[in-house]
């Protein structure tokens, strides 16, 4: 599920869950026994599309499920959103001992939308293991289904697009819910300087410089002026700052210089 808000922003069109398509998804598994797109209720009951998996009973899984085609543009570091559900292997009767209640998150960059039913192959290589995501919580037969939610992040990203990718390796799961965004420091004005939106670095723990300007009718007192935003999209370490000119005071909370009140007095005939 792809959504825009103040804790993270689109990166391309990958969803799946409410009001979302993923008809464009690729699917692999053995024999015929993959990964299968349903149609289903969320919690408040509203129809979705999930895909769910469930051959705990056949041995030797490895059932895959990829996203379409998702374009870069310039973001370094990409967060993914999961949800999903699994069923507990304790509570399924006659299994082997192959059952598992976890899956594995991959990504593959490529310059183009140039995957296939064959191509990249089904294999750990040439897709980068992310990580085995495990449930917070499963459930049983008797029970419905207990919502997880994980968040990972990847990068350093330098092609123009990726896919995500799902393995399963014999877990009974559905997975309800994809939502892949991207963090950034919105544009803001601080120590009477204009800073433009920018995007986080490749890790989580970088900091990126944002050069600033002086607002209209202010000047530098230090320099240079800049901020850095951290790998949450916040800003911090303010380095330098403007003040308002001669004959303009602060208004709106500094993040303006308006004319004095006694130089525009003194203006007047």
């Amino acid at each position: 599920m792809v959504n825009i808000n103040t804790d993270g922003y689109e990166v391309g069109n990958v969803r799946i869950g409410v009001d979302g398509s993923s008809r464009d998804w690729a699917i692999n598994g053995l024999n015929f026994v993959q990964w299968e797109e349903v149609s289903g209720y969320d919690e408040a009951m509203n129809p979705i599309r999930t895909y769910q998996v469930c051959n705990v009973r056949e041995l030797n899984q490895n059932n895959w499920l990829r996203t379409q085609f998702i374009e870069r543009h310039d973001v370094q570091r990409v967060y993914v959103e999961l949800k999903f559900t699994v069923r507990d292997c304790n509570s399924i009767p006659n299994i082997p001992g192959s059952c598992k209640e976890t899956f594995n998150l991959f990504y593959y960059e490529s310059d183009t939308d140039s995957a296939s039913a064959n191509s990249p192959s089904w294999m750990e290589t040439p897709y980068v293991k992310v990580d085995t995501i495990a449930p917070d919580e499963s459930f049983s037969k008797l029970e419905s289904g207990r919502m997880n939610t994980k968040v990972r992040s990847f990068g350093p990203l330098s092609r123009n697009g990726f896919y995500l990718a799902f393995q399963d390796l014999g877990a009974c799961m559905s997975l309800i819910s994809v939502r892949a965004f991207y963090k950034k420091c919105s544009s803001t004005i601080a120590s009477f300087g204009i800073f433009p939106e920018t995007l986080t670095g490749a890790e989580q723990t970088s900091l990126v410089i944002a050069p600033g300007t002086c607002i209209p009718n202010a000047v530098e007192v230090s320099v240079p002026l800049k901020l850095y935003c951290n790998g949450d999209g916040e800003w911090m370490v303010p380095v330098g700052a403007c003040t308002c000119a001669a004959g303009y005071e602060p208004a709106m909370k500094d993040t303006q210089c308006q004319v004095q009140l006694l130089a525009l007095l003194a203006s007047w005939p």
